[in-house]
């Protein structure tokens, strides 16, 4: 359950439904998701959030796709699971196969284990790899 309601164009001021209206158009759709909706309470953060997304997740060094299966590996390790479900589904209708999911999702329990190890025993990191 949200701790906000969840804002409906009627209820969105101008300035949410500016951003409400450009997700619309730019990602061809008339639909604009839950994370949006709750964040119209503050339009600045919406408008910010919204701004900064379509910077970070443009094409550039990394492939779209790529960017979303980060983003679904991080969501897994912060257990969202608005976003694991939101981005799996970003990343599918960008090329992700049912294979590189489940790779995916092995490399992240993988991972998952192996720090808690590295971190329940101390591990020193080696000199080779400090950076």
């Amino acid at each position: 359950m949200a701790t906000v309601p969840l804002l409906g164009d009627e209820e969105a001021g101008a300035e949410a439904l500016a951003v409400f209206d450009d997700i619309r158009a730019k990602r061809q759709t008339d639909y604009v998701n839950n994370f949006w909706r709750a964040l119209a309470h503050d339009p600045a953060l919406l408008k910010a959030t919204w701004e900064r997304l379509q910077v970070v997740m443009a094409p550039g060094a990394l492939e779209p796709m790529v960017k979303e299966m980060v983003y679904l590996a991080v969501s897994v390790a912060n257990g969202c699971t608005y976003c694991v479900h939101s981005h799996t589904a970003a990343a599918k209708s960008k090329g992700m196969t049912d294979a590189q999911h489940g790779e995916l999702l092995a490399v992240i329990a993988m991972a998952s284990q192996t720090n808690a190890l590295v971190t329940a025993l101390g591990v020193p990191v080696d000199e080779r790899f400090m950076a």
